[in-house]
């Protein structure tokens, strides 16, 4: 990173084009006070000088350390001020000894012009709210004086004088400064500061910093809600009278830090700025990223030793941190997706125009303080470009990829030239740490404690199905608890354009999972295998369990080769965008092509759909429909019946009910997995006993993480293992009494929690 674009020395000042606008950049390193326009008349003084001469500038940054910011508004009032002054300052004549001769003989000419020099060449730059009610005062005391009548001939020479004042006076009335301090007025001493305290308030971030981060919140804002991320990153929420959203405000650590610290850090980036990455060394980021923190580590210490600055191993560490999330890292994008609150995130083009817009899991539609600059949105995309190894050009102008960071995982989406005529456009959607499971969804009300007994069931069945929903509905994480489902035993392979899944926290857990990843959809070309070979490769690879991230295109038609190859035998599963079982018909077939029959291969669909609050200022997940696929249509599935619910959702309740057809055994899927199994073929009460018993099970891991206050218990670790012991307990069970028993299968698996509980959680 560069501070200017060419050589500034101190005191001196560039204009900068940053997309749609004029920035001007003041060096004020060997300036003896911090700068500030509030505190400083001198300050200001050069601002509105150098400002006469940039009019179009947006906003003022002042370097000295860190970066000292004043907006666009707080820019406009001094523009207008240097603007008056820039209109005198060229009237020369009006502002030395030769005012004589433009004023001719005034009355008391050596005082008027002295008081003429002081409003323009002093008060306009230094004071100007001073300069509005000294020229005031000068009006009064004139008015005074021709009050009295004096002769016809000195008011005659005075006039011109007068009209200078008048002039300068009517000005600064109409400046957003002077209006803005109108409450001010009375009493007002020249030379006073506090008026200019109340009106501008710089944003001070640290000077390797280009987004710009508004540290202080509105002062009407009303506090919502605040906690911490880590030790040092604070979030708190406010409700605004600018805007319906809520403002997302949050303070990492470096603007919490010692100016001896800023200072260590700014040495140690310039010097990492002499290592410029490789693009080989994007390939394993993970690796880049400790290099770089074991180089930073190293470098800060000696420094704070050459400094004599005094560290313990945490703030080196913490320093460490901060120097590569803003050397090869992504800046403050890595501090929200710290927050687990935080699902998905916003840039939008131009950069440097508006602030960072995010979805929060509590108060959804969110702004932040956080601007991005031209400068960081730039380095971002180039990024993701070398970590991705695909194209981000005119040519391809959309990218799809993932983050992964040591605290989070993220899919990001970038638009750029000629499709998005403004820049670069980001889309973030924030992964959950640990994958998803249904007793969660249970607990958030996506779903009830019976369609988890039902999926449960069907998913053990090795049925095929498919998770529809609009964007941002929870398709994936739905998914991504299927998967949870699976029972250990079986291996599963996982395909994929953007690796979304949790494939390697579930590996860790014990999973035989194999990951493929495939050339995005959006791409025509490129050295990755495209997604429906990918599908067709995992079929020559064993038996395998098939999840598939999301159906875009022509892999469509090797999923449903999958499904029929796969059908009775393993799950296959995967995501499709569509709001209802017709929808994904409609997109199968008439979007994608794929032959009616060969659709009848999927066994369920799995609907998941945002629903809102009837004030508009609120939305929920919930699954809306769990709807099994028949088999006996020819032409229209919706009108010959091919889609029966099994369950649905009932807006008044806010929940799943079920279907006549599901109550009274009318499911095929379910006969059809009943069919294969002795004491469940032809005997529906057994096999609903069975479901219901899947859902007690549900239920009771959520009751028993509310009751003693164990939010792990229905984390993945815990429900995989419960789901393990569930089905050694129905093993035993039925070894010893040749059937399954509902009620001694759940007294055991109650007893095994009950230890579990015990010895994990000391409870």
């Amino acid at each position: 990173m560069v501070l200017f674009k060419k050589k500034v020395k101190p005191g001196e000042h560039e204009v900068v084009k940053e997309g749609p606008e004029e920035v001007i950049h003041i060096n004020y390193e060997s300036y003896p006070r911090i700068p500030s326009i509030e505190d400083d008349a001198i300050v200001m003084s050069s601002v509105i000088e150098k400002l006469s001469q940039a009019s179009s500038v947006s906003r003022i940054i002042f370097h000295q350390k860190k970066k000292y910011e004043y907006n666009y508004n707080q820019t406009q009032l001094l523009a207008e001020v240097a603007q008056i002054y820039n209109h005198f300052i060229k009237q020369k004549n009006i502002l030395t000894q030769a005012a004589l001769e433009v004023f001719g003989p005034i009355p008391d000419s050596a005082s008027r012009i002295r008081n003429l020099q002081n409003v323009v060449l002093n008060l306009l730059r230094t004071d100007p709210i001073g300069a509005f009610v000294e020229t005031k005062r000068l009006l009064r005391e004139e008015k005074i004086t021709l009050s009295k009548n004096p002769p016809q001939e000195y008011v005659s020479l005075l006039q011109p004088y007068l009209t200078v004042l008048t002039e300068i006076y009517t000005l600064l009335a109409g400046t957003k400064l002077v209006q803005a301090a109108k409450d001010n007025l009375e009493g007002y001493s020249i030379g006073t500061r506090e008026v200019y305290k109340k009106l501008f308030h710089p944003v001070i971030t640290p000077d390797f910093m280009y987004t710009r981060l508004l540290a202080t919140p509105p002062l009407d804002a009303e506090l919502i809600d605040s906690y911490s991320l880590g030790k040092n990153t604070h979030v708190q929420l406010f409700n605004t009278k600018e805007t319906i959203k809520p403002l997302y405000h949050i303070t990492p650590p470096e603007f919490q830090i010692s100016e001896d610290k800023y200072e260590l850090l700014e040495l140690a980036r310039k010097v990492l700025a002499e290592h410029q990455p490789k693009a080989e060394e994007f390939i394993d980021p993970e690796k880049m990223r400790e290099t770089f923190f074991n180089i930073g580590r190293d470098l800060i210490t000696e420094l704070a030793e050459n400094k004599r600055i005094s560290l313990n191993y945490h703030e080196i560490e913490e320093l460490a941190q901060i120097l590569v999330r803003y050397t090869v890292g992504f800046g403050l994008i890595e501090n929200l997706l710290q927050d687990e609150e935080v699902q998905d995130i916003a840039i939008n083009s131009p950069p440097g125009t508006t602030p960072i817009f995010l979805v929060h899991g509590k108060y959804d539609e969110c702004v932040t303080n956080i601007i991005p600059s031209v400068e960081d949105v730039e380095s971002w995309a180039s990024k993701f470009r070398l970590i991705s190894a695909r194209p981000l050009d005119e040519a391809n102008p959309v990218l799809d990829t993932e983050l992964i960071l040591p605290t989070s995982r993220a899919r990001v989406a970038i638009i750029s030239r000629p499709l998005n005529p403004t820049g670069l456009g980001f889309s973030i959607r924030r992964h959950r740490d640990k994958p998803w499971t249904l007793p969660l969804f249970i607990k958030n009300r996506m779903i009830n404690d019976l369609a988890a007994g039902l999926l449960s069931f069907i998913i053990d069945g090795n049925r095929s199905l498919l998770v529809a929903g609009t964007r941002g509905s929870g398709k994936t994480a739905v998914l991504g608890s299927v998967l949870v489902e699976i029972m250990r035993k079986y291996r599963v392979i996982s395909i994929e354009d953007v690796l979304e899944l949790p494939t390697d926290a579930l590996r860790e857990l014990g999973y035989n999972i194999q990951t493929m990843k495939v050339r995005s959809a959006l791409l025509k070309s490129g050295s990755e295998l495209a997604a429906d070979e990918g599908i067709r490769t995992s079929l020559r690879m064993g038996d395998s369990s098939l999840i598939i991230g999301e159906v875009r295109s022509t892999e469509a038609f090797a999923l449903y080769e999958a499904m029929r190859v796969g059908a009775m035998a393993n799950t296959v599963a995967g995501t499709i965008h569509g709001d209802s079982p017709y929808g994904v018909y409609d997109r199968v077939v008439n979007d994608l092509q794929v032959p009616k029959t060969s659709f009848k291969a999927t066994d369920l669909i799995i609907v998941a759909n945002p629903v809102r609050s009837a004030d508009g200022l609120h939305r929920f997940r919930r699954i809306t429909q769990i709807t099994e696929v028949r088999k006996d249509w020819e032409n229209d599935p919706l009108t010959e019946g091919g889609f029966v619910d099994l369950m649905r959702y009932d807006s008044k309740l806010d929940t799943l009910v079920p279907t006549d057809e599901l109550i009274n055994g009318d499911s095929e899927i379910i006969k059809s997995i009943a069919s294969n199994i002795k004491e469940w073929a032809g005997n529906w009460n057994s096999l609903w006993e069975n479901i219901l018993l899947r859902a007690k099970i549900k239920k009771t891991m959520v009751e028993y993480s509310q009751k003693y206050k164990i939010p792990d218990l229905l984390e993945a670790k815990s429900v995989i293992q419960m789901n393990d012991e569930f089905h050694r307990v129905c093993d035993r069970i039925s070894q010893s009494l040749g059937k399954l028993d509902s009620e001694k299968i759940f007294f055991e698996w109650e007893e095994i929690l009950k230890k579990y509980i015990k010895i994990n959680y000391k409870i």
